[in-house]
């Protein structure tokens, strides 16, 4: 006789599968990142159809079968009405399904990961969260994962002479996971092959800063900051750049 499970989770990404089934990728509370099957879901009766979506957090019953694990029963918890009805934020929970996804291998629980996750689909579905917020939450949870992983970057002191650092002439260095002060960058910079030389990239102090608050969880400091646009492409700059060198390694 199959061993049913059961869990909570918040479904990430969705994959049609043969004619009528389908795919799920779930980050759940008790085995961490699944991906489960649905059988016949497409179907109009289906009876899984009630607890399946993306975006929603749901409680599944699954067994593991052959090839998949194979979901048996669901019940809605949460579809976060207002999340749902925005495309703004949509597309955030978008990001954050696509980065939770290709950062996180295997089926390990990380009770980290769930309060993180769960927090930040709280915060997007907030009836009162102001558009200019949006992309704090992304960043938010972007970085703290990071941390999470083992991928904090060190920002206190440089990387390369741990010193600590002064406001000006800083660069984020990719591959050492941290910042650089001008003066190591000047000394290191005739050194670098052009390959190097990509993974530095210049880093206002003011992206330090917010950077720091972030990874601080200081919630209630950065939705009262006025960030500048530039500032805001700096950011996503680094945060690019860092994401792609960490999946690229």
């Amino acid at each position: 006789m199959a061993i049913h499970y059961r869990t909570r989770g918040f479904i990430l990404k969705k994959e049609d599968l043969r004619e009528a089934d389908r795919i799920y990728t779930l980050f759940t509370k008790d085995f961490g990142k699944l991906e489960l099957l649905a059988r016949s879901v497409r179907k109009i009766k289906s009876k899984l159809r009630g607890g399946l979506a993306q975006f929603w957090l749901s409680e599944v019953e699954f067994i593991q079968g052959k090839t998949y694990k194979t979901i048996t029963d669901t019940n809605l918890i949460d579809n976060f009405k207002n999340l749902r009805g925005d495309l703004k934020r949509l597309a955030v929970a978008h990001r954050i399904a696509e980065v939770l996804d290709n950062l996180v291998k295997g089926e390990e629980p990380d009770e980290r990961i769930w309060d993180l996750l769960k927090k930040t689909f709280q915060r997007l579905n907030n009836p009162t969260l102001k558009v200019s917020h949006l992309p704090l939450i992304y960043y938010y949870f972007f970085w703290n994962l990071l941390s999470i992983l083992g991928y904090e970057p060190q920002l206190d002191v440089c990387v390369s002479c741990q010193k600590k650092l002064t406001p000006e002439n800083l660069y984020f260095n990719f591959e050492e996971g941290g910042v650089i002060c001008g003066s190591c960058f000047g000394k290191i910079k005739s050194e670098l092959s052009e390959q190097k030389f990509v993974g530095l990239k210049s880093c206002q102090p003011e992206i330090i800063k917010l950077l720091r608050l972030l990874l601080r969880k200081d919630w209630q400091t950065l939705t009262k900051i006025k960030i500048a646009s530039f500032y805001w492409k700096s950011l996503k700059d680094i945060s690019n750049n860092y994401y792609s060198y960490i999946l690229n390694q």
